[in-house]
Formats: C-alpha cells, sequence, structure tokens
C-alpha cells in the first residue's frame, strides 16, 4: 500500500509539466491608438509661504492668508466649474549651521479647479493672500471617459489587423489570443507659462486674471498582449 501514492505522483506529474509548458507558436504584440482633444480643466495651485522666530505666530499668519483666500474662492465655486480645496499647511524649524533651530517656516495651500477657466483666472487676481505657485490643463474626468471608448476600440482593431498580418506572415492561417493587457496615458498638455507664475508672486495685483491658453491633451490607449498561431 505504501507504492500507491507513489505510482499516482509518479503519473501525475508530467501531466502537470506539459500543462505548464506555454504554447510553441506565441508572439508578442503592441498596438496603440492617439487622439488629440481639447483641454477642459484648468488647475490652479495658490501659495504663501511666512518665516518667523516664534512657531505660533508663523502659523497664526499662514493661517490668516488663506482663510482670506477662502473666503474669495467659496464666492465664485461651483461643482465641476469652479471646485476649491485646501492643499499642504505646515510649520517646520529652519536650523542653523550647527543644528539648532533659527526659526520657523510656514507654508500654506489652496487648490482651485474646474471648466470656467475664465472664473479662475479671474479669481486667481482678486486673491492678494497668496500667489500662484502653479498652473496647468488637462482633461476633465468626463471628456476623458467620453474619448477613451472611441480610442480603445481604434487600437483594438490594430492590434487584431496586426494579429492576422503577422499569422500570415508566418504561414499561419489564424490566431488565438492570449494575455492582452490594455491601458491608457494622457500627455502632452499645454501648462500655463512659469513666467505668469513669478509675475503673480512678485506683487500683488487685485482684479488681473491670470492669463491662460488651453491648447490640446493627447489620450493615448495601447494593447499589449501575446498571441497563439493557428493553423
Amino acid at each position: 500500500m505504501r507504492l500507491i501514492p507513489l505510482a499516482v505522483a509518479l503519473l501525475v506529474t508530467p501531466v502537470l509539466a506539459l500543462a505548464e509548458a506555454p504554447p510553441r507558436d506565441r508572439v508578442t504584440l503592441a498596438a496603440s491608438a492617439t487622439a488629440e482633444l481639447p483641454a477642459d480643466w484648468l488647475t490652479l495651485n495658490l501659495a504663501t509661504t511666512k518665516d518667523g522666530s516664534d512657531a505660533a505666530a508663523v502659523q497664526a499668519q499662514i493661517k490668516q492668508a488663506l482663510d482670506a483666500a477662502l473666503a474669495e474662492a467659496r464666492r465664485v465655486a461651483k461643482p465641476g466649474q469652479v471646485e476649491v480645496q485646501t492643499g499642504g499647511f505646515a510649520v517646520n524649524p529652519r536650523y542653523n549651521s550647527k543644528g539648532g533651530i533659527s526659526g520657523w517656516v510656514g507654508r500654506a495651500e489652496l487648490i482651485v479647479e474646474g471648466r470656467d477657466s475664465v472664473a479662475i483666472a479671474q479669481l486667481s487676481g482678486r486673491i492678494t493672500t497668496l500667489s500662484v505657485a502653479g498652473a496647468a490643463w488637462s482633461l476633465s474626468r468626463e471628456a476623458r471617459e467620453k474619448a477613451e471608448g472611441d480610442i480603445t476600440a481604434q487600437a483594438i482593431a490594430r492590434f487584431k489587423a496586426r494579429a492576422n498580418e503577422v499569422a500570415k506572415a508566418f504561414g499561419y492561417s489564424s490566431y488565438q489570443l492570449g494575455e492582452v493587457n490594455v491601458s491608457g496615458n494622457e500627455g502632452g498638455v499645454m501648462a500655463v507659462p512659469r513666467v505668469f507664475a513669478m509675475k503673480a508672486a512678485a506683487a500683488p495685483m487685485a482684479d488681473e486674471a491670470l492669463p491662460t491658453e488651453a491648447g490640446k491633451a493627447r489620450v493615448t490607449i495601447s494593447v499589449n498582449g501575446s498571441i497563439v498561431l493557428t493553423k
């Protein structure tokens, strides 16, 4: 009776080895499709930095600046059009050459984003307690989701066409899909030039809107995977 488990193991092992062996006529392929779309989502980052010898005083200063900016931004806030949220808020020690604390540095941030680029640009001119730290255009979630369906279909069609070409080139009549991965990315979005951010940081200018130009956002869908060539 002790020989039975051993005999079973000897019979099963070759079967498992054959099952795990990859198909011999496997080919790896890649295809993609790209579309350029008008960027419709503007994200504006505003911030202030304060420096002082007392941590509590520095914290109070950046809080006051943030509160004033929030009050101004909330006047025009509207879901999907102008959305407002606070960013980082921190007070950190500043060290001298001997490793001791010589002062404190505080920073507060506010993020304003949405589709209404005119309102957001004008808001940047009315907020005088924070400076523009950065701004960038992108695609809204709705615009991306609407475009991705068509772009994905194009990428898959190109993958299938490429698979047929490869199969025929190797003398096979068809193919079977193996493991396939579909992924997407966004790039090529025009950002607001840095010179405007520097200008805003240099001196607050009431009611002067931040110049913006949306440009194009590039969305790419890639299909990568393998096929098994069949006769």
